[in-house]
């Protein structure tokens, strides 16, 4: 009785000794419902549709010109990272577009951002559009935002969740990028999961 628990035992270990050998990472995005089809206006003025970046990894951020400190703070870190990539790893960073969809269309025009994306990094593509094809990127991308009551001055801010995806290059999630961790991290994890 003890010997066949014993060749149970190791029938049944067998097929977990070779996890994780030899079988690529999923990553931690796999499969969930980020990303989709949209056109919007980049800041040279030209309608730009997801296609336009198909076969190259994207790094997508929601955010506004006229942000205080968050937006301006976040994209500055994905600015350093493109530009480590370029250093360290050239061939990755050819394969990545940094991304800039603004939340804002009433004030962020393409001229707005232009002048904004130009502080990052020289790929970096800027769009904006109608509020309409705005919400409904920003919903294919799971991202909430909300236009705030103005202030004192006339102006307000607008409510959004702060998050770089980095989107493969058929379009499907792979992750969220390390934000809170710098430009060095996020090129790190972009090392890592383009091939």
């Amino acid at each position: 009785m003890y010997r066949m628990f014993q060749v149970v035992a190791l029938l049944c270990a067998l097929p977990l000794a070779g996890c994780g050998a030899g079988v690529p990472e999923q990553p931690p995005l796999a499969g969930a419902r980020i990303g989709g089809k949209f056109a919007l206006t980049d800041q040279n003025g030209r309608t730009v549709r997801d296609t336009d970046f198909a076969g190259k990894y994207r790094i997508v951020y929601f955010g506004y010109t006229y942000c205080p400190d968050v937006c301006p703070t976040d994209m500055a870190k994905i600015g350093q990272a493109m530009k480590q990539l370029d250093k360290e790893a050239p061939r990755i960073a050819e394969k990545v577009v940094p991304i800039f969809i603004t939340v804002d269309p009433e004030r962020d025009t393409p001229a707005a951002i232009k002048q904004f994306v130009a502080n990052f990094h020289p790929r970096v593509v800027g769009l904006t559009g109608s509020p309409e094809a705005i919400a409904a990127v920003a919903k294919n991308y799971a991202v909430y935002f909300k236009k705030q009551p103005p202030g004192p001055g006339g102006g307000y801010m607008v409510d959004h969740l702060a998050v770089a995806f980095l989107m493969g290059p058929n379009g499907e999630p792979i992750a969220s990028l390390p934000l809170e961790k710098g430009g060095s991290a996020i090129a790190e994890q972009v090392k890592h999961w383009v091939r």
